[in-house]
């Protein structure tokens, strides 16, 4: 019913620690003098109102701050995604533990005390586990979001309203990978071969076929890891022949910012993707039916597929239906949703863990971290790649195909018809900008591409004939200390 996040109290064994509901658990009797209250504790936590999932902290003492964990049950938090509420939970936590040290209430803090908090997360030497200003950015957002809520409340005057500190260290932490290295990490990190190219004999991972299918995915999509991870089985495309990519819609509620934007699949991760759903997923389903598993969950909406294909038939509640667009439903709901099949309920949500359930998307951070562990034990150093990191590859290869092709087009053209032809169809900015959702240009060119910035363009003309792009880019960033290319290719 209550679950810890393990990380948390294994990092700080004394101090605040973050918990969350898990109501879809048996749920736990009361003591006696406790019990006119309400029968269970799930009942107890239904009654005030707490939701499965939400996050909230218990003290030093092991008692919690009600006007602590109210912030977290409040519409000011239930409106952020789930990362986002985990992300803001772990700052506020690293706050009231600093402030414990302190001697401090999280009422009594001031400026000076804010600005001791950001010389220890950033610069303190005592500190072994500083971290970079994005890093810190989002524990004062965090902290920040906090102190508005309370303020209004409580009178409480926010320690970090005038705490000055970098805003831009989003590009220092942007790398990439080129084609060929992407390829590599996937085979090696998660699909069990050797540095031979072969299946590794010690390997014993069971989940191979969805985690490729998943990092192939990211790669050929472009979409952050909590879009891809969100997607539904109805939102898949159906393969049609003859179609290298094929067109699908990001919805609203699964997207950064709330704005969904329209996105392509390759043929390539269509057919892992399909062949995942059939294969391994169906045998996850198949097992969990067998166990009677979906019967016994709380929780859970049966719903029904619209006839028209562009959203979901939900109960209400009074005995009818309510017709939802795809659009506006959040992954929590998602989460949630299960059809019946001929052969029993069947959930959803497209990726799943082995038990058949629906699977977080902080679960996914878990398995870059095993791939990276297992790559640094083949003895490959320095070769790590983390989700994000194959969005930057995406942008990085889509802008070296578009360069390519305005090359090409733009060949014959004067200076004056090549500007001509830009402002009436855009450029190769405006076509990575478009792949990866982002509702300004600027956002592309200063965050995701800095490798291109110093390139000349006759090298780039040079590899237009053939569209040779993979050999281009290999050749273009070989030397790049931000680009990793495949670490094995020199050897092959």
């Amino acid at each position: 019913m209550l679950v810890a996040e393990e990380s948390d109290v294994v990092a700080n064994p004394v101090g605040w620690h973050v918990y969350r509901y898990d109501l879809e658990r048996a749920s736990t009797a009361l003591p006696e003098h406790l019990s006119t209250y309400a029968p269970d504790l799930r009942s107890w936590v239904e009654r005030l109102g707490g939701r499965h999932g939400q996050r909230f902290l218990l003290g030093p003492d092991g008692l919690p701050d009600l006007r602590v964990n109210a912030f977290f049950a409040s519409p000011a938090m239930r409106n952020l995604s789930d990362l986002t509420n985990r992300d803001y939970a772990y700052s506020l936590t690293l706050w009231l533990n600093f402030l414990l040290v302190l001697g401090r209430g999280w009422w009594e803090a001031t400026e000076e005390d804010a600005a001791e908090f950001q010389f220890w997360r950033l610069t303190d030497p005592r500190n072994d586990r500083t971290v970079r200003t994005s890093s810190f950015s989002r524990d004062v957002a965090g902290c920040k979001k906090f102190y508005r809520w309370v303020g209004k409340r409580y009178q409480v005057v926010d320690p970090f309203d005038e705490l000055k500190y970098g805003r831009g260290g989003r590009q220092e932490n942007v790398k990439w990978l080129a084609p060929a290295a992407i390829r590599r990490w996937r085979d090696l990190g998660v699909r069990g071969r050797g540095l031979d190219g072969r299946v590794d004999q010690r390997w014993r991972g069971r989940n191979d076929q969805r985690d490729a299918a998943f990092v192939d995915g990211l790669y050929g999509t472009g979409l952050r890891l909590t879009s891809w991870a969100s997607v539904v089985l109805p939102e898949l495309p159906r393969i049609a022949p003859g179609r290298g990519y094929f067109t699908c819609s990001l919805a609203d509620q699964c997207a950064k910012g709330g704005y969904g934007y329209t996105y392509w699949m390759p043929r390539s991760v269509a057919v892992g993707v399909h062949a995942y759903r059939e294969g391994a997923r169906a045998r996850a389903v198949r097992r969990a039916q067998q166990a009677d598993l979906y019967r016994t969950l709380r929780g859970l909406r049966v719903a029904r597929l619209s006839r028209r294909g562009k959203g979901v038939e939900i109960p209400d509640g009074k005995g009818g239906w309510s017709v939802r667009a795809w659009s506006v439903l959040p992954p929590q709901v998602r989460k949630r949703l299960f059809v019946e099949t001929p052969q029993g309920l069947e959930p959803l949500s497209l990726w799943l863990n082995e038990d058949g359930l629906p699977r977080e998307a902080h679960g996914w951070h878990h398995t870059f971290e095993s791939a990276n562990e297992r790559i640094a034990g083949l003895g490959l150093e320095n070769f790590s790649c983390t989700a994000h990191m194959h969005r930057h590859s995406f942008a990085l290869r889509w802008f070296s195909v578009g360069k390519l092709i305005w090359a090409q087009r733009l060949g014959h053209l004067s200076d004056e018809e090549a500007r001509d032809f830009r402002e009436q169809f855009g450029d190769h900015w405006h076509l990575v900008q478009t792949m990866l959702g982002h509702r300004r240009v600027e956002t592309t060119k200063e965050v995701y591409l800095e490798p291109f910035r110093n390139l000349q363009v006759e090298l780039l003309m040079a590899h237009a004939e053939g569209f040779p792009v993979a050999r281009f880019m290999a050749d273009a960033f070989a030397g790049h200390p931000r680009v990793h290319t495949d670490p094995l290719a020199v050897s092959e």
